[in-house]
């Protein structure tokens, strides 16, 4: 059994209550607080988040990794990351958009002050590793989030390429149930108050405006989608693509049909989606992506 198959079997509805009641559970947490440190033991142990790591010269730039919404570092990365180490790369991962008393479910937060998170991360893996720019591998939000990194706070002169899995490059609509909630007073102001980083992501948000506005891309920087046509929160899921030079947009189903992967699966455990991760990295020593993929 191919390994996304089990993971997809998951019903929409189903999938869309369980977001909501995380939702809820994340706006009723009770304060506390995480400790970064066993985190970074937890990764480094898996040989990421390793500052030590010098990048070599088949590989020259360190791979920062940006996780989605209801996210962590450590979470979002359990599969990816060590696939990228055990490519020879140094690849390191960074907690934002955090809320006070809410822990370990990152990603909530405004997300053009997520993205002068990741603007000062960034700065810090560049100072350990020597490398002049890095690669940014983001899943959901965090494959757009560096969009307004590169687009507004400097990003694009220290930024070779953007990987984007399943990114909502132009918001979403949930399956349509962002249009319903006009119909709920108070719903949007409640959720824009509360969880701002999930406001911002609605499609025609005033975030998504800014963002988008003057084009999806900025020169010099080599841009990666990575879609697939089951995916339940990024929706429609044309609407993660990006348009401009320098871009190559990726379907999974037109790389191996049998890949049933939706939201969540795509940026965790899919090996098709991480060997053309590794392609997008790497152009020069791409090889063909196919449902065989998932072996290597």
């Amino acid at each position: 059994m191919l390994p996304w198959i089990r993971a997809a079997r998951v019903p929409r509805t189903r999938s869309l209550l369980a977001a909501l009641l995380l939702a809820l559970t994340v706006l009723v947490a009770p304060t506390a607080t995480a400790s970064a440190a066993p985190a970074a033991e937890a990764a480094t142990s898996r040989g990421w988040n390793d500052y030590s790591c010098k990048p070599s010269a088949a590989h020259p730039r360190p791979v920062v990794l940006v996780h989605g919404t209801f996210g962590n570092s450590i979470d979002n990365w359990l599969v990816l990351a060590p696939y990228l180490v055990n490519r020879g790369y140094c690849v390191f991962s960074l907690d934002y958009g955090q809320l006070p008393g809410v822990p370990f479910f990152h990603g909530l937060g405004p997300i053009d002050k997520s993205a002068e998170q990741l603007d000062v991360f960034v700065d810090k893996v560049l100072d350990a590793t020597g490398a002049p720019k890095a690669d940014l591998v983001g899943h959901s939000q965090g494959g757009m989030m560096p969009n307004y990194y590169l687009k507004f706070l400097g990003g694009a002169a220290k930024v070779n390429a953007l990987v984007g899995i399943a990114p909502d490059n132009h918001g979403t609509t949930l399956l349509g149930l962002t249009k319903l909630l006009p119909f709920f007073p108070g719903v949007e102001k409640f959720i824009s108050d509360k969880t701002p980083g999930l406001a911002d992501q609605i499609a025609g948000s005033p975030f998504i405006t800014k963002l988008t506005a003057g084009g999806d891309t900025v020169p010099g920087v080599r841009y990666t989608v990575i879609a697939t046509k089951y995916d339940q929160v990024v929706t429609p899921y044309r609407t993660q693509y990006l348009d401009g030079p320098n871009v190559r947009n990726v379907l999974l189903q037109d790389l191996c049909p049998l890949d049933l992967s939706e939201h969540v699966a795509i940026g965790t455990i899919d090996r098709i989606a991480f060997h053309e991760v590794a392609n997008a990295l790497d152009p020069a020593r791409a090889t063909p992506t196919t449902c065989a993929s998932v072996i290597g």
